[in-house]
């Protein structure tokens, strides 16, 4: 099974189709130094990648801009070659707010359109200049959202051509059938991203999500840094599972590319984080093996349900 990632994509319920291998952009911008994802996203690039994951609360869209029009510009790719997903903060969930949103977000990239526009997740902060907003107690100042009005505006900016594809982030099976059951729905989600790696499968998620249409793409495909402030550090590291470093001897690989290919081989989009030059390169060679169904099975049964990404907020 020799595949690359352009032609190893999975179609969306709205004639669109994702790239099943992305590169994350989180970051830090306290620790992150200027330019870091710049380089980044130019060697993913260069090395193949298709599909860049970014949010306006990563502090760096402006840095993913510069360097899809810089590759473009070079003639490496053209601008539909890219699958670029932007996300929609808690802090704008108010109809009103959805598209000048998206427009700062197009307007910080320098480009017309993202491929994947997302609600990041179903609860609202208080609308503000605060992107964390919190009371004299330094507790979180949350926001009644009505998220069937949010999708309402999601559908408006697909129409305005801002978004070609509109889907959600950390929505739960209820929060979904809000979405699709709402009366005069006029899109679905296409996708729900959502934490998911060989130790948190998300069975259920999945199946239903697949009865509907919704393809998962996972965060944290390879568990998440040890940064105790946001992380459940009490998880043992995914990378060190004997398992997946069984496996991988078995294929010349790493634990990282058999996580990667588990999850792709389930259907499911990943979207590693990495600044780092040569796992960025290590993480793409993942289209040039297969697991077995008795390897499938193992992985699957690794399971513990626990997040790393709590979101304790």
């Amino acid at each position: 099974m020799n595949l690359t990632a352009e032609s190893h994509r999975i179609p969306l319920s709205d004639g669109n189709s994702i790239p099943l291998l992305g590169l994350g952009t989180y970051a830090d911008p306290q620790k992150t130094p200027k330019g870091s994802c710049l380089e980044a996203v130019k060697i993913a690039i260069d090395a193949g990648y298709r599909h860049i994951d970014g949010a306006f609360v990563y502090f760096n869209e402006h840095e993913v801009g510069q360097a899809i029009r810089e590759k473009i510009a070079e003639g490496k790719i053209k601008r539909e070659d890219i699958f670029y997903c932007g996300k929609l903060w808690n802090t704008c969930h108010p109809p009103e707010l959805v598209r000048p949103t998206l427009e700062k977000t197009l307007k910080i990239l320098q480009l017309d359109y993202v491929d994947l526009y997302i609600i990041e997740l179903p609860m609202a902060f208080k609308p503000g200049e605060a992107l964390y907003p919190k009371d004299e107690n330094g507790k979180f100042i949350y926001h009644e959202t009505d998220l069937c009005a949010t999708w309402e505006a999601m559908e408006a900016c697909k129409d305005a051509g801002l978004a070609k594809s509109i889907g959600v982030s950390n929505f739960n099976r209820r929060q979904l059938e809000m979405i699709m059951n709402k009366p005069g729905l006029k899109y679905k989600p296409v996708s729900n991203q959502v934490e998911c790696h060989p130790y948190f499968t998300q069975p259920k998620l999945l199946e239903f999500c697949r009865q509907h249409d919704i393809v998962i793409v996972g965060y944290s495909p390879l568990g998440t840094s040890r940064d105790e402030s946001w992380v459940n550090v009490s998880s043992p590291p995914l990378l060190k599972d004997p398992v997946l470093n069984a496996i991988g001897k078995k294929y010349n690989k790493t634990a990282a590319q058999v996580a990667l290919r588990f999850s792709i081989q389930r259907g499911v989009v990943v979207i590693p984080k990495s600044f780092n030059p040569q796992r960025i390169r290590e993480n793409f060679q993942i289209f040039d093996f297969s697991l077995t169904e008795k390897e499938m099975k193992e992985i699957e049964a690794l399971n513990k349900n626990v997040r790393y990404v709590e979101l304790l907020m």
